[in-house]
C-alpha cells in the first residue's frame, strides 16, 4: 500500500511516467544462473501491486529492461503477456547489449532516460543499487526507487 499511496501522491502533481526493471524486480533473479525467461518465476506480490497502480489516473507504467542478446528481447516480451500483460507491448522497451556493445546497464538505462523526452515526472524502480546510483549522480530529474519500496 506504501508504493500506491507514494506514485498516488506523486500523480496529483503531474503525470508520471513509471520505468520498472523486469530483473529482479517482476521476474526472479538469482545472481549467476542462466537467464531464460521460459522458466522464470513471477514476483507475484510486485506484479499485483504495479497492476493496481496502473489503474491510477495519471500513470504510464513502462518496462526498462536490459538482456545480453537480441534474442531475449523477444523471451522477456512473452514473459510479459504470460505474467504482467498490462504492461502495454508499446511501453516495453527492452535493450540488448548485443545492440550497444560495451556500454555498462547503469549507462545504458541512464542514457535512455536522459534522452526520453516528456513532460511528466519520471521515476524508475530498479533492484541494482549501483544502477540507481549512478543515474542519481547525473539525472536529478527522475525519482530513482529500490525495488523494495513495492512491498509493505
Amino acid at each position: 500500500m506504501h508504493f500506491y499511496n507514494q506514485m498516488k501522491k506523486i500523480s496529483k502533481k503531474k503525470k508520471v511516467k513509471l520505468f520498472i526493471d523486469m530483473d529482479g524486480v517482476i521476474a526472479s533473479y538469482n545472481f549467476g544462473e542462466p537467464l531464460n525467461f521460459k522458466t522464470k518465476r513471477p514476483l507475484e506480490t510486485n506484479i499485483k501491486e504495479l497492476k493496481k497502480v496502473s489503474h491510477l489516473e495519471n500513470i504510464e507504467l513502462y518496462i526498462l529492461s536490459i538482456c545480453k542478446k537480441n534474442q531475449e528481447i523477444q523471451d522477456k516480451n512473452n514473459w510479459l503477456d504470460k505474467h504482467a500483460p498490462f504492461f502495454e507491448y508499446k511501453n516495453r522497451y527492452i535493450l540488448s547489449k548485443e545492440m550497444i556493445p560495451n556500454m555498462a546497464s547503469s549507462k545504458m538505462k541512464m542514457e535512455f532516460l536522459r534522452n526520453y523526452k516528456t513532460k511528466s515526472q519520471k521515476v524508475l524502480v530498479d533492484d541494482d543499487n549501483q544502477i540507481l546510483k549512478e543515474i542519481s549522480k547525473e539525472l536529478k530529474d527522475i525519482i530513482l526507487l529500490q525495488d523494495s519500496e513495492l512491498i509493505d
